[in-house]
């Protein structure tokens, strides 16, 4: 065979082996597509109430401190009170959407009245009555 037939079957043969991979390359991609697309139709997961935490010092764990010393749900002026905050309306509004934020979640945090706040882990407990049965939380 010539040289430059030799060469040319081997050129041939590298693009077939090309063409192979991006054929591959191609049905990898297409298959990651699919399962990206599929995690999009699941629900997350929950993952942050099992490592969340409220940042030491921050007014959302010095009203968690707060309302797990009194164990009770308490009006927002009166948390407000409790962790030395003045009562505004500005910090009103504020501490009232920063708490609400976290009731949405289901985190730390449970909403028992209008603008009345309480910790979940309280109504998890529950009280007894004296005879071992557990009362309602109200």
């Amino acid at each position: 065979m010539k040289p430059r037939a030799q060469l040319e079957k081997k050129i041939q043969a590298e693009e077939d082996e090309i063409n192979q991979l991006k054929a591959q390359l191609l049905k990898h991609e297409s298959f990651l597509e699919g399962l990206r697309e599929a995690l999009k139709l699941l629900p997350r997961e929950n993952q942050e109430s099992a490592t969340q935490v409220l940042r030491p010092g921050s007014d959302m764990a010095k009203a968690r401190k707060f309302l797990k010393s009194v164990a009770q749900p308490l009006y927002i002026d009166e948390i407000l009170k409790g962790i030395g905050k003045p009562v505004t309306g500005a910090t009103r509004a504020s501490f009232a959407g920063s708490i609400g934020t976290y009731v949405r979640k289901g985190l730390f945090f449970k909403k028992t009245a209008p603008n009345t706040f309480g910790l979940i882990e309280d109504a998890e407990e529950g009280s007894t009555n004296g005879k071992g049965e557990i009362e309602p939380p109200f």
